[in-house]
């Protein structure tokens, strides 16, 4: 990723790169008009309330959507004198997009302003037909979200200025043109090259974020569909085990056979249907059991007297982070656990 922030007076920009659960990432650039403190203010909760909901993991239009209701509640709570016309939060757009490095699918769901631009591994530049809801606190719901699939080495360009114009990719000035289609360029330089173009246009304000796409690749995933019977927790850490030794990843088994076994037993008992596990080896070992239950967990801690309750506690205090996602029909329980140094990272810490 590059990114480029060059503020004028009359506009705030903000952006972030949130990471998420199952390898995910999620790309955001937003702007609100004025540069009082006020308007950093309100950045601020923007910028807070966003990382709160995306920690949810919730789906681009329903982050939208909550982040909308909690700008509409802000504006409604302020007293009437204390709300001068043209408040920065009045307008307040954003754009919002989840990348998914398995099934390489980029989600973007936005409230006003600028569509993506994508960059294709051959230089050609396409233009998402994105719809555009509502700017934050101006109007209601419902946001739509626009899921494309990206091959390997695409380009995503987020931006506050717009780099096409009418929304066409063949309006491009051949300038501007050339320096998207150019794969080979770094980042950064494509983002300074970008950058000195919009200002001699006469763009006194830009915020421009870059995300070159990585895919996992077959070896760096592994799943299994799992009957609903009590029998396969057995069968799991069975499988567990065999894929740990693929990745020469042995020193994790004892840990990672205990979450399998909890996760697994918890979708046993709560779900009706069959269960999905997932492996999937990245920065971290990721651990995911899904199943068709909406059922929400709990952690709580169990009295020495207790027979169970223990399993989400001990997951907790064995991963780096755990949690849960919720799909149109079930859930996603997820653990990380932090890998171990290899031979090469213990030769460069020395």
């Amino acid at each position: 990723m590059a990114w480029r922030h060059e503020p004028s007076r009359n506009v705030g920009d903000w952006f972030d790169v949130i990471p998420l659960s199952g390898a995910r990432v999620a790309l955001v650039v937003g702007r609100l008009v004025g540069q009082s403190m006020q308007a950093a203010a309100e950045m601020g909760r923007l910028r807070s309330a966003i990382n709160t909901l995306a920690a949810q993991d919730l789906a681009p239009d329903e982050l939208l959507a909550q982040l909308n209701d909690l700008v509409t509640g802000q504006a409604d709570a302020r007293p009437p004198d204390d709300t001068p016309a043209g408040t920065p939060l009045a307008g307040a757009t954003c754009l919002y997009a989840v990348y998914d490095p398995i099934s390489r699918r980029c989600t973007f769901a936005r409230a006003g302003g600028l569509a993506p631009v994508i960059i294709k591994p051959d230089g050609t530049v396409e233009l998402p037909d994105v719809p555009s809801g509502p700017p934050l606190g101006s109007g209601r719901p419902p946001y739509t979200t626009l899921e494309v699939e990206l091959p390997q080495a695409s380009a995503i360009v987020l931006s506050t200025s717009s780099l096409v114009q009418h929304g066409d990719p063949q309006t491009v000035p051949a300038g501007l043109q050339q320096i998207l289609a150019n794969p080979h360029r770094p980042m950064e330089d494509t983002c300074d090259a970008l950058v000195r173009a919009q200002q001699d246009n006469g763009q006194d304000s830009i915020t421009l974020l870059l995300a070159r796409t990585k895919d996992l690749g077959e070896d760096q995933v592994a799943a299994w569909t799992l009957p609903n019977d009590p029998a396969v927790v057995t069968t799991a850490r069975t499988l567990t085990r065999r894929q740990l030794a693929n990745w020469s990843l042995q020193e994790l088994e004892p840990t990672t056979e205990l979450i399998v076994s909890e996760l697994v037993t918890n979708a046993i008992r709560y779900a009706d249907g069959p269960i999905h596990l997932r492996l999937v080896r990245d920065l971290t070992l990721i651990c995911e059991v899904t199943d068709n239950s909406s059922t929400a967990p709990h952690l709580r801690h169990a009295y020495d007297t207790d027979e169970g309750g223990r399993g989400l506690f001990l997951i907790a205090q064995l991963t780096r982070r755990w949690g849960t996602r919720y799909a149109a029909r079930g859930k996603t329980i997820w653990a990380e656990q932090t890998l171990p140094p290899t031979e090469h990272d213990e030769a460069q810490a020395a």
